[in-house]
């Protein structure tokens, strides 16, 4: 018995969110066409008109159709749910029920529903549409098996066609689209169907391949002058490519064609956010929230500006040579001035180092934000594939995770946003037009390199698929991160795309990456981008790429087996405590995969066991192999700098304590222990910044943080400045006897 009682909002005719602009099913009532025809040529009010009188009906299904077209949806709603109820081998009304449900936002719902259908009639087609619709608005991989399988049962499935066509321009396999774009075409011309989607995706294809869509939607206004959808669909496939201020051009020309296309008014919104133009946002996330409230991505982001305030701004120059970059951090007001010092200087470095690596300047202000809580950070990426990152740039904005919101021993902050401020350089160096794999390659690929934690990580995921010979040709390696096929493609494409330009560096040079880089300007796919810079044809190239990485990876991938066997055994004897039954099995893990250094690293069982056994040298060579490879635990890095400073090496303690900032910059023993490390060694200026941000901690005791800043005040030079930190440690402590004793020096100096 159905029980599903979601609750669904009053919408009106034609312009909610995931609407399906042309109904092709030919089980659809003789009597809804009519009134079909008139809303797919933009008549409104005859539309309406003529659903409202078919709320007589006698037919639940038709009466439901023409509620949900008018827009009362708890009507339709509650109709379907009585159809449904009443007959439980009812295949249509559950179909239709799901595409409301998929209208609304409901895609759980949805795909519940049609699954439903197709256990009553396995061979429905526009129960897998449907369906596949479902897997396509969240970009999962099944979405094209199951098109590709009722386009067998029926290769005239006009939607079939469409959704195929869409996802293949999604993926930028622009060829592909033409062709299914031909199939529906054929379809709309013979069974004399409206074009309007035909034409909206001709418009798109034209657009994807740098040429001028007003011809097609010259012809979708002249069928329909209210088909303010093209504008939406156009901009939905700049968002892909990242092009966001174009993107903003067609979605302000959406809405001026159709006021009440609510889904336009909030991908504005949504967009208008991701290029930091808070106010005028807010106004068309707030009109697109009285059309459709119940959109999760409109009221999360209304949310999130109603929550803007506990956020503080600044702006900083930058100065590298003879230029000077002005860089804008948002932060939360509760960390700002923790991070602020940390943030800037990381962002300063990495505009220093691509500008030299690159060749392309920032010719705007850079914008960094940081979300402690990262539901208020997913809102920045909603909609867009991959919402599980850390991380994500809509040109000179950057967004990310704040130290604060995930465990410092899953999240180093610092390459993450060393990550994100190389697409600010592949994105603006090419307009936008860079492919997803080769921006987010080289993103991979600078980490690797001139990140904070330089070093080629690759995890057991990418090895594994390496070895199911699941990594992708390079022209189709984009599909890896949009419509993933397997569970963790998407981990895998970023490690194979940042493998792509370890190759290429290694192959060529690093100058080449840079001209692969440059080939893209929105007239090129990657295949011609490949045989233009280097000669070959894409195949061959994917044969050298694959002799490459099996080079490299060769020992583990021909021990593979004996790895993981290994890794396990020094695993439990860690875990039962017999250190020296650990040894051997953790140096024949490291041996064979030493790009391995996850939480579970052989090179940390390996340290932890040797120091055990009170081998600390050995203890400290195999951490330091770790930091090398690219680890960067905080608890583990910690201890390798305790140790070192032990064993008489100061500097290198205190160096690697500095780059414990980049993973774990919210905690206070750091900060203390790392300000007094840096005072002694001289650094008084760097002292500073950790005293500073010592006091900006609100630990219990500020005393020891003032008088950290007041002698590294003294240090640099200002006596006044160092005596008020002084007093104010005294103020907190009055006993405290270094602050008194230095108080008396000053005192004496000065008479």
């Amino acid at each position: 018995m159905m029980t599903r009682t979601a609750t669904l909002v009053l919408l009106l005719l034609g312009t909610t969110a995931g609407a399906q602009s042309i109904d092709y099913d030919p089980r659809r009532a003789v009597e809804l066409r009519s009134c079909d025809e008139h809303r797919y040529r933009g008549r409104t009010e005859q539309a309406r008109t003529c659903y409202t009188k078919l709320l007589e009906s006698q037919t639940p299904i038709v009466e439901a159709e023409a509620a949900w077209a008018l827009g009362d949806i708890q009507r339709a709603n509650q109709i379907f749910r009585d159809a449904v109820q009443s007959n439980e081998r009812a295949v249509q009304p559950r179909v239709r029920w799901a595409r409301l449900f998929l209208q609304t936002h409901q895609y759980s719902d949805a795909a519940d529903l049609f699954n439903e259908a197709l256990k009553v009639f396995p061979n429905d087609v526009h129960a897998k549409l449907g369906l596949a619709s479902v897997y396509a608005e969240r970009f999962e991989g099944q979405a094209r098996p199951l098109v590709e399988d009722a386009l067998k049962q029926d290769s005239d499935l006009v939607e079939g066609h469409l959704l195929t066509a869409s996802m293949d321009l999604e993926e930028g396999q622009l060829d592909d689209a033409e062709k299914a774009l031909d199939r529906a075409m054929r379809v709309v011309n013979k069974d004399k169907l409206p074009p309007l989607e035909v034409y909206t995706l001709r418009a798109s294809l034209e657009m994807s391949r740098g040429g001028n869509p007003d011809q097609w939607i010259k012809r979708i206004l002249d069928y329909n002058p209210r088909y303010g959808a093209v504008y939406q669909q156009l901009a939905h496939f700049e968002i892909m490519r990242r092009r966001y201020k174009e993107a903003t051009v067609l979605l302000r020309r959406a809405v001026e064609v159709q006021p009440d296309l609510w889904a336009a008014h909030a991908e504005l919104g949504s967009n208008l956010l991701r290029l930091g133009i808070v106010d005028e946002a807010r106004t068309h996330l707030q009109a697109a929230y009285s059309g459709d409230p119940y959109s999760p991505t409109t009221v999360n982001s209304l949310r999130l500006l109603d929550r803007i305030d506990e956020f503080s701004i600044s702006e900083d120059p930058v100065v590298i040579g003879p230029d000077t970059y002005q860089v804008r951090l948002r932060l939360h007001k509760k960390e700002s001035e923790i991070l602020r010092p940390y943030v800037l200087d990381l962002t300063g470095r990495s505009i220093q180092s691509f500008t030299q690596r690159y060749g392309f300047k920032p010719r705007e202000t850079v914008t960094v934000e940081l979300y402690p809580d990262h539901d208020d950070f997913a809102v920045r990426v909603a909609a867009l594939p991959g919402i599980g990152l850390l991380g994500v740039t809509f040109g000179y904005v950057v967004a990310m995770d704040s130290p604060s919101s995930r465990s410092t021993s899953e999240f180093h902050w610092g390459s993450t946003l060393w990550h994100e401020m190389a697409h600010v350089f592949t994105l603006e160096l090419t307009d936008h037009y860079v492919p997803r794999w080769l921006s987010e390659g080289i993103s991979v690929f600078e980490e690797w390199r001139t990140g904070p934690t330089p070093g080629v990580v690759v995890p057991p995921e990418a090895i594994a698929a390496l070895e199911k010979k699941q990594f992708l040709p390079v022209a189709d390696l984009d599909s890896g991160f949009i419509r993933p096929s397997y569970p963790g493609q998407v981990q895998v494409s970023y490690m194979q795309s940042g493998l792509v330009c370890l190759f290429i560096e290694q192959r060529w040079g690093f100058e080449q990456l840079g001209a692969l880089l440059r080939q893209f300007d929105g007239k090129r796919t990657t295949a011609q981008a490949i045989e233009a810079t280097f000669k070959i044809a894409p195949a061959a190239f994917d044969k050298e790429f694959d002799a490459f990485v099996r080079n490299r990876f060769q020992t583990v991938l021909a021990n593979f087996e004996d790895w993981q066997k290994q890794q396990g055994a020094a695993g439990q004897a860690i875990q039962k405590q017999r250190w020296a039954d650990a040894i051997e099995p953790a140096r024949r893990a490291v041996a064979l995969y030493p790009e391995h250094v996850g939480g579970d690293s052989p090179h940390l069982m390996l340290a932890k066991a040797l120091d055990k056994l009170n081998r600390r040298p050995e203890a400290i060579a195999a951490l330091e192999a770790y930091h090398r490879a690219g680890g960067w635990d905080p608890l583990a890095l910690r201890e390798l700098s305790r140790w070192l400073d032990e064993a008489g090496r100061a500097q290198e303690a205190t160096d690697l304590m500095v780059s414990l900032n980049y993973s774990d910059p919210l905690n206070a023993d750091v900060h203390s222990q790392l300000g007094e490390r840096l005072l002694t060694a001289g650094r008084a200026e760097e002292a500073l910044r950790e005293f500073q941000a010592l006091l900006a901690l609100n630990t219990l005791d500020e005393a020891p943080a003032h008088y950290g800043m007041a002698r590294a005040l003294r240090e640099m030079g200002d006596k006044a400045g160092s005596r008020r930190h002084l007093l104010d440690a005294l103020a907190t402590a009055p006993h405290f006897k270094p602050a008194q004793a230095l108080l008396l020096k000053m005192i004496e100096e000065r008479t």
